[in-house]
């Protein structure tokens, strides 16, 4: 694949932790957007980052980490050392901490003269990096890390996995602590022997201070999280679903407090207590929040995987020594070593030795493809057999993986036209939850049986422990990570999040021919020889012949020759004739080839061929003929062949209900029957690439929306024009850079393949967005007792922290369900190199 577009340089992403729910990111969001400079803002609450765009030249990431921190969130620093060589003085020093200062997400620089390091802090990627050794060198010093780039992925996982340990010592700590209490109160209602032994032994005040003083260990120690969190925010006046958390337990606890030492405050009989509710209700929720962080750490597995390709270290040759050194250590230009069953270190162009590579990871063909002098080999590839040294072309941040990589990081972070209505809806759903419980307390103390105090106090309670903007939060992004990671598995990278919602909705993919459907280059689809010739000896001849021309037509000739082969002669006398063919002696004999006016110029009549060139000519072939020693020898066609798995994903399109069109610069009769071969429904030919845009809006204005798949730089305007631009990804970089959605492979079925993922993918953010809302649209009044005059139904606290809690684990258990989505064709199996074609193929 070719290089993608790098990061821009006036952008960072940001991991935060701290958020749990959907009002967490609308409020950070505003946080950011509100710091001067700041151009936009995304923050994902399932890859917990935020991803901010600056104004040109107003970059200010110090500013946003205060924005993040002032909100009640807490962003995630990281540092690096850089080797800076070269520096001699204190003006060295100044000059190249101001150069560090000003690139995107540094916060803090320091430069130290006499260890010649530089102590980075900063926000951001791992790419970063790459920039702050393009700012030292920029002011004329030599930089290097001193450490490894992908530390940041390491901290970050680091600090995931001590949350998730965390939580879950969290866990059982208010279990074990939870469990004596609930047994206590429950146990005592619920069954009498229990009751008799908790009278008979502790005591009925003694069972009370006990349970507060557990319950108390339970709120104060592992249900301390959420004071720290939704108090604050209380204060803020910008409550969250800590704050609701804290309101609902605290209410059940100061409660059972007033009734446990103070009674008297109490109207009569209504001295119970409620600390079982606040001790289950936060163990319950300790127990969401750690399914919570463990399914998350799930939805990134397809970036963990795409990480573990790079390989660790690489066998480079310094001082005519060959050397093992760390990834991060390799130069461009450095002559890498390859053995046999070693994953390739960076991107180069082999120099010496031969091999076979599995480039599936790349490509997604099964069949380990040559490598060989002058040939490419991609960072992250495995190489099968021989051994070979190539020369490294590009390293870190501009490797195929690390591009690939960061396209879907860059997908996995947008966000979709769909998530806006769960951005206006969780902007005000924790206060209205809050109001709701308000409300609620007051219509049962108002109106409702005695103890209407008790029942007051347990539904708004329940109320607030019910509401769960974390699903709402989870439905969209946690989707959209599951189905790009998919996707890239699949040989499919969305360069853009958005793409997953607008390809469901196109009615007409479009396709460019050439390096599209077809393979790119001329090959020999055809050699007849005529009646007395030996075929093989009749292709040895005319090769021999074409190998003195450059024109395409006759290199694919001698190609398919050599492919064969055949031991081709050297030749004399060789002429070419403009506008008819060549001609040449090989071996003492007289060959000529060319066009059937040629063959007209020497005497000779075309019309035993006449079948064979009328089929040729109805699939679009231009025929050439052969004569030896005067005689016609044999009836040739070279063809830009089609892809094998043109016809299959042509046919899956139209199963998915889609128009196909042809859109080709070639010429209509060879355009036409390539359609009429494979059933293309409607066919623009002799093309520029400007009138490709407009063919593209006339088929927009005909089916809708339009899809363009193309290949070359004269493409690019198209896939810019179209709803969604998919490039083949051994197309040129400029094609790549104009897509919405990049194909690994050169293979169309992957086409199909994205279709169907993105159809899946929004199926499954509309189930999740769904079971969100009718969650909360539903539980929420019964909460608040709306069924209570209907017949009696209650919903009880405890069992209310159980349905928030799986509320977000049922989100995130359907969101991984897109892990195992199938592709609806195999886009990548291994095939014959073209279709099999008479007599040489």
């Amino acid at each position: 694949m070719a290089a993608g577009m790098p990061a821009p340089i006036d952008s960072i992403d940001i991991p935060i932790q701290g958020m749990t729910c959907a009002s967490c990111v609308g409020r950070v969001e505003k946080a950011i957007r509100s710091v001067e400079g700041v151009a936009a803002a995304n923050v994902n609450l399932a890859t917990e980052r935020a991803y901010v765009e600056f104004a040109p030249s107003e970059a200010n990431p110090a500013a946003v980490a205060d924005a993040i921190r002032a909100a009640g969130y807490e962003p995630f620093e990281n540092t690096i050392e850089l080797k800076i060589d070269g520096m001699t003085c204190a003006s060295c020093v100044n000059r190249v901490e101001k150069a560090l200062g000003r690139v995107p997400g540094v916060e803090n620089a320091s430069v130290n003269l006499a260890t010649e390091r530089a102590s980075i802090r900063y926000l951001g990627n791992a790419d970063i990096v790459d920039r702050l050794i393009g700012a030292v060198e920029q002011t004329g010093y030599e930089a290097k890390p001193v450490q490894r780039v992908d530390g940041q992925a390491d901290g970050e996982r680091e600090a995931r996995a001590t949350e998730i340990a965390g939580l879950w010592r969290s866990v059982l700590i208010a279990a074990i602590l939870t469990l004596p209490v609930f047994a206590l109160e429950m146990g005592s209602h619920f069954i009498p022997a229990v009751h008799d032994w908790v009278m008979g032994t502790l005591g009925h005040s003694n069972s009370w201070y006990l349970q507060f003083a557990l319950t108390t260990l339970v709120l104060f120690g592992p249900g301390l999280r959420f004071f720290r969190k939704g108090v604050p925010a209380l204060l803020r006046a910008s409550p969250d679903m800590n704050s609701l958390v804290v309101l609902g337990t605290s209410a059940a606890y100061a409660y059972s407090v007033v009734a446990t030492f103070l009674p008297g405050l109490l109207p009569e009989g209504m001295d119970n207590v409620y600390y079982e509710a606040a001790a289950v209700i936060v163990t319950l929720i300790l127990l969401g929040r750690y399914l919570e962080a463990k399914a998350k750490g799930r939805t990134s597995e397809a970036i963990k995987r795409l990480v573990g390709l790079q390989a660790k270290t690489a066998r480079v040759v310094r001082d005519g020594e060959a050397q093992e050194i760390p990834l991060d250590q390799v130069l461009a230009g450095d002559l890498v070593q390859v053995r046999p069953g070693e994953r390739i270190p960076v991107d180069g162009e082999v120099v010496e030795g031969s091999s076979f590579v599995d480039e599936s990871m790349i490509t997604g063909e099964p069949v380990p493809v040559q490598k060989s002098q002058g040939r490419e080999v991609v960072g992250g590839t495995i190489n099968r057999t021989g051994s070979f040294t190539f020369r490294a072309t590009r390293i870190g941040a501009d490797t195929v993986l690390a591009q690939i990589i960061r396209m879907v990081e860059q997908a996995q972070g947008s966000k979709l036209p769909i998530q806006a209505l769960v951005d206006k809806v969780t902007a005000w759903f924790v206060p209205a939850v809050m109001a709701a419980a308000f409300l609620t307390f007051l219509v049962w103390l108002v109106l409702g049986p005695d103890p209407a105090l008790t029942f007051a106090l347990v539904n708004a309670v329940a109320v607030l422990i019910i509401a769960c903007p974390c699903a709402m939060g989870l439905a969209t992004p946690t989707s959209i990570i599951i189905g790009t990671g998919r996707a890239a598995e699949l040989g499919v990278l969305f360069r853009q999040g958005e793409a997953l919602q607008s390809l469901k909705e196109v009615g007409v993919v479009a396709l460019d021919k050439t390096g599209t459907l077809t393979q790119g280059r001329p090959e020999l689809t055809d050699f007849v020889a005529a009646s007395g010739f030996s075929e093989a000896e009749t292709l040895r001849l005319v090769a021999a012949v074409e190998t003195r021309s450059e024109h395409p037509i006759a290199q694919a000739i001698a190609a398919a020759a050599e492919r064969r082969g055949l031991d081709l002669p050297s030749t004399d006398s060789f002429e070419a004739v403009p506008g008819f063919g060549v001609s040449a002696m090989v071996e003492g004999r007289k060959v000529d080839v060319g066009a059937d006016r040629f063959m007209t110029k020497l005497g000779l009549t075309v019309s035993t061929f006449a079948d064979s060139a009328a089929r040729l000519g109805a699939e679009g072939k231009s025929p050439l003929y052969a004569a030896i020693d005067g005689k016609l020898a044999a009836i040739v066609a070279v063809a830009d062949p089609i892809k094998p798995s043109t016809p299959e994903a042509v046919a899956a399109l139209h199963a998915l209900g889609l128009k196909v069109a042809l859109i080709t610069g070639d010429n209509r009769k060879t355009a036409e029957a390539i359609a009429k071969r494979i059933g293309i429904d409607e066919v623009a030919a002799e093309v520029l690439p400007d009138g490709k845009v407009a063919v593209v809006k006339r088929l927009r204005q005909s089916h809708g929306k339009i899809a363009f798949v193309g290949d070359g730089i004269n493409d690019a305007p198209a896939l810019a024009e179209a709803d969604i631009g998919i490039a083949i990804g051994t197309g040129t970089d400029i094609a790549i850079e104009s897509a919405d959605v990049v194909l690994m492979s050169g293979d169309v079925r992957g086409v199909v393949n994205a279709i169907a993922l993105s159809k899946a993918t929004i199926r499954n953010i509309q189930q999740n967005l769904f079971w969100a809302f009718a969650y909360n649209v539903l539980l929420i009044p019964v909460a608040a007792g709306v069924l209570y005059p209907v017949n009696g139904t209650l919903l009880s606290p405890i069992f209310a922290a159980g349905a928030m809690a799986l509320s977000s684990v049922f989100v995130l258990g359907n969101a991984l369900r897109l892990r195992r989505f199938k592709a609806p064709i195999a886009s990548a199996q291994a095939a014959p190199h073209t279709q099999t074609v008479e007599g040489v193929a």
